[in-house]
């Protein structure tokens, strides 16, 4: 009969689990800030993408304007009242609805489609609209980007 103690050893032992989970450990810590980092540059990256949209979609509706193909309402800067008129769209020349964007993108730092404006008249680092037409937008986030600037002044 075989000796159990001499029977061929099954399993690992308390050190090599040990050594083994702190690998795990040491692993897993490394990990983390670089996913936290990518997840940051992603919402970064759809960040400056929206502004784009918007601000390009500000620009097609401004030289439209411009263009005398919107039916203008009195004294109009030629930029819209709200985000909403881009989505919701405004009459050309000839009875037609053009839209601008599709829909107001959310921000990916706040979560919510609510944009910082600025008016022609604003300073260009005004946190407040005086609400006349939308000449400009931003985030309402608060925090600083990877390049060093605040997420409001891009």
């Amino acid at each position: 009969m075989r000796n159990v103690h001499q029977a061929g050893r099954r399993g690992f032992t308390l050190i090599e689990l040990i050594v083994a989970i702190a690998i795990l450990g040491l692993l897993t810590s490394l990990a983390v800030p670089m996913a936290r980092t990518a997840i940051k540059r992603q919402k970064e990256r759809e960040l400056r993408y929206d502004l784009q949209t918007m601000r390009d979609a500000l620009d097609r509706f401004k030289d439209a304007s411009d263009r005398k193909l919107i039916r203008e309402k009195g004294d109009d800067s030629g930029y819209p009242k709200s985000l909403d008129e881009l989505v919701k769209g405004v009459e050309i020349n000839g009875g037609k609805t053009v839209r601008f964007l599709r829909e107001v993108p959310i921000d990916p730092m706040t979560g919510k489609a609510d944009w910082g404006m600025r008016s022609m008249e604003d300073d260009p680092d005004s946190d407040s609209w005086d609400g006349t037409a939308v000449f400009d937008v931003y985030s309402k986030a608060d925090g600083t980007g990877m390049d060093g600037t605040q997420y409001r002044k891009w």
